[in-house]
């Protein structure tokens, strides 16, 4: 069975995050979302609640599966058995950064490949940073989250 690793901070998970894993699960027997512990981005969920968020969001996915990883990408996809990364472009701008991530990740692993993939125009100008802004502005961002998601962040930013 070909694995995929689709790694992120997924803080939180949009719905073109799940438009890209949605697509990468039709290449591959298994995918698994590898949410990334990089304290360093100052993340609104914790690694956990971002775990669980991510697991509600793909139950109905059967060949997917979430976890949550620290470290070298390539080490835990190599600990995976994984032949690829799965990597969501949205716009050129995010090519030249996933493009320097590809070739050190291939001379760290060459056995691993990336795999860029786009999500559907409708979901080209989400992200999670914009997201997370929004909703402490206290903006409706229904359309671009699953309504699970959307909960928690209203919780995050009532408190």
């Amino acid at each position: 069975m070909r694995t995929a690793i689709y790694p992120g901070s997924f803080d939180p998970l949009t719905n073109g995050h799940l438009d890209v894993l949605q697509r990468a699960t039709k290449l591959f027997g298994r995918v698994i979302v590898a949410i990334a512990k990089n304290e360093s981005k100052s993340p609104l969920f914790t690694p956990g609640e971002r775990l669980e968020l991510v697991k509600q969001a793909i139950a109905h996915l059967p060949n997917a599966q979430a976890d949550s990883f620290d470290g070298l990408l390539v080490e835990y996809a190599a600990k995976q058995k994984a032949q690829a990364i799965v990597r969501g472009l949205r716009a050129v701008s995010d090519f030249e950064f996933e493009f320097q991530l590809a070739l050190m990740n291939r001379n760290l692993n060459e056995k691993i490949e990336t795999i860029f993939m786009m999500p559907k125009d409708t979901y080209t100008f989400i992200s999670s940073r914009i997201v997370k802004e929004i909703a402490r502005l206290g903006g409706d961002v229904g359309a671009f989250v699953p309504a699970h998601v959307e909960t928690a962040l209203k919780k995050k930013f009532r408190n």
